[in-house]
Parts: C-alpha cells; structure tokens; sequence
C-alpha cells in the first residue's frame, strides 16, 4: 500500500446531489475539494429523478414538507438556501424548465442537463472527482483518512453525502450510515419512502383486477391526508397520491381512501332519486365500467336507483368515500424515491451540517432522518443541506 496521502482541504463522500453541490460552493470559497464516489458516473440518481426530466425544486417550500423526528431541523438551511437560489442556478445556466401541477418544476430537455452542470460547475471550481473508487475504510478525526483503491486520502472536514438504499438500481447504499455508526452517532431505523404499496387479499383483487387504471383520490393516514391520482397495480396502488401518503405510513396502519373526493355520492343518489336509472349507469357517470362491476360486486347492477334501500345507499357510500385497506407492504427499496430515517437530526448541528460530537465530520442530503414530500423536496432539500456546510467545511 502506498503510505503517502494526497491531502485536501475537504473530501466529500458521494457525487450525487448534495455532494456535488456542496464541493462546487466549498470549491468557491478556495477550498481544496476531493469528491469520491463507488459509481462510475456521478449524479446517476440526478439523472433518473423525476421520471428523466429531474424535478429539481418546488415553487412553495417550507418545512411542512418535510418528515424527520425533529420537524424543526431542516428551517435553518432551507431559510439561507431556498428554492429561489436554485430557480437562479437553472436559469443562469439556460437550462429550460416548466412549472407542473402543485408548483413542481421541472427541466424541459431532461436530467442529464442538472447533472451535467453539476459536474461542469465542480470541474471549473477545481473541484477533484475520482469515480469508481470503492470505500474501503474511513479512520481518524481531524484528519480523517479515507482508504479507496490502496490510496490514502487526508482532510480536516469529511462530508458524508452518500444518500441512502433507495434506488440500489443507480448504486445506492447503506454506507452512510455505518460511517455514522463508527463516529457514535445515533442512527433512525431506514424504511423505504415514496413507494408503493403491496396489498394482498380481497382488497388485492379488486386492484389486479383494475390494475393500470388511475382516478384522482384523497387518502389519508395517521392524521395526514393528500389529494391527487391513485394509480391501481397488479401489486397493489401507486401514483402520487400514494407515494405522499407513504411517508407517513408504519407497518400495520390503515389507509382511508375516498374514491369519489369531488362528489357525494349520497347527495348525488338523493338527487336522482325520482330517475329511472339502473344503479350501473348511475356510477357509470363518476368511474369506468369495470370498476363500477368491481364496486358493485354484482349485486343490485340493474336495480333503479329510485328502489335503492336506505342501508344500501349508506354502504355504498361508505365503500366510495370510505375505503380502508390495510397494506401488507411497500414494494420496498427498489421502488422507493427515498428512504425514511437515517443519521438524527439531533446529533447535527442545523446551521453547519456537522457533528455535534465529531468535529470536521459532516453529514449532508438523504442520508439524514430527513424525508420531503414527492414534489422536488427531497433535492432542495439536497442542494440547502450541501450549500449549509459548504459554508464551514
């Protein structure tokens, strides 16, 4: 092994977004930086996010849109990083880009314009970036050394930016977290977030059988509702609204979900009482055929609605507003945008990103206990939590 170490003033783990972005404003600041990652491409999960068009922010940030133990956490950062300054960022470089429903933006050309002006940003700042290198081991404090490829890399500030298992298709890991572990640092238990779920059952059928068919809903879990499309899967619901209300989801929960949020369907059988209209084209007017046949479940198709009992418009009601399913699972982390959990927030300092108790030791981006909506929060919060300890690396 080669004894000697190449010595910097920052090593940053990891080139996804928050790294990059933490390298290229500490490489502004005259600070000698060495980024490293295992992949062999830097910003893979840039260049994936949001379907290939890379939601990079939201129009309306704030910490409401944010899951962690400590909800106050993410303020600070957010506050002196914001989605204006990287609205900023996009629009100097000319990259062009559309505002989408519930104030997602979104690049017109694709990811691979955000990922590349990382890169670009980072090389013109000076910024060194070894790709491909393995991390075999981290030892020290102040400096810390970094083993990778039988080299020894030194610095006084190590940042970890090494996200979380999400994605293991694009190369994410768990490394993050053992590096927390190894310096003392408590650690949240990690499950998969913005995922969708496995539902097994009757309640299975029902979505097999409708699989590929989407509807707006609203669904709600432990006191937190969203509204937007469910998407039903051979495997369960996905879409939108499911992968927001997953955040908040534990093992064993319920989900209410109302199939119909822009009507009442009470109100709307009282309306059409006098009608001699089959109950099967009644529902035809809100849902498609065969979820209509699924809904009914065969019985009183053909009836009209003027005959309908009192009870049998009240449980039809409550099976179209009121739908409670249990999950019996996500499709775990392959599907997941993100994971919850992570490094505790209270261990870190919310204006530097560095350990309260290792000195030099930063932690940056998804591999915090720190989780956003769908919606570009997860990588404002990557580029507010990069720039945060750019600012003292």
């Amino acid at each position: 092994m080669n004894n000697t170490s190449s010595k910097y003033d920052v090593i940053i783990l990891g080139a996804g977004a928050s790294g990059l972005y933490c390298a290229m404003h500490a490489a502004a600041r005259g600070r000698k930086v060495l980024v490293l990652d295992h992949s062999g491409k830097a910003g893979r999960k840039v260049r994936v996010a949001g379907g290939g068009k890379c939601n990079f922010t939201n129009m309306d940030v704030s910490a409401e849109n944010y899951v962690s133990a400590n909800p106050h956490f993410v303020k600070s950062a957010l506050a002196r990083h914001n989605q204006w300054d990287i609205i900023s960022f996009v629009a100097e470089a000319g990259i062009e880009y559309e505002e989408r429903e519930a104030g997602q933006l979104f690049t017109i050309d694709g990811a691979g314009q955000i990922a590349g002006l990382l890169v670009s940003k980072c090389h013109r700042a000076g910024v060194e970036t070894l790709m491909n290198r393995e991390l075999e081991s981290i030892s020290g404090e102040g400096p810390f050394v970094v083993t990778s490829g039988g080299q020894n890399f030194e610095a006084p500030a190590l940042v970890v930016a090494l996200g979380s298992p999400a994605w293991p298709q694009v190369g994410a890991t768990s490394f993050g977290y053992k590096i927390a572990e190894q310096y003392g640092l408590n650690v949240f238990p990690v499950r998969p977030s913005l995922v969708p779920f496995t539902i097994s059952g009757r309640d299975g059928k029902f979505c097999k059988e409708l699989s590929g068919n989407a509807l707006p809903v609203s669904i709600e879990c432990e006191g937190r509702v969203f509204q937007s499309d469910m998407l039903f899967t051979h495997k369960g619901i996905s879409g939108p609204a499911v992968l927001q209300i997953s955040n908040y989801w534990r093992r064993g929960s319920a989900l209410t979900i109302n199939l119909l949020p822009t009507h009442n369907i009470s109100d709307e059988l009282e309306a059409s009482r006098t009608e001699n209209v089959a109950l099967r084209n009644f529902f035809a007017r809100f849902f498609t055929r065969k979820m209509v046949d699924l809904l009914l479940e065969g019985q009183d198709s053909d009836t009209a609605v003027s005959q309908l009992t009192k009870e049998r418009r009240i449980a039809l009601a409550g099976r179209i507003h009121s739908w409670v399913v249990k999950p019996q699972g996500t499709e775990g982390f392959a599907k997941a945008e993100v994971a919850a959990g992570g490094v505790d927030t209270a261990e870190i300092s919310s204006k530097t990103m560095e350990s309260n108790k290792v000195p030099g030791l930063y932690f940056i981006g998804e591999v915090l206990d720190v989780t956003g909506w769908l919606g570009g929060y997860n990588l404002q919060w990557a580029w507010s939590s990069g720039y945060a300890a750019a600012q003292f690396v």
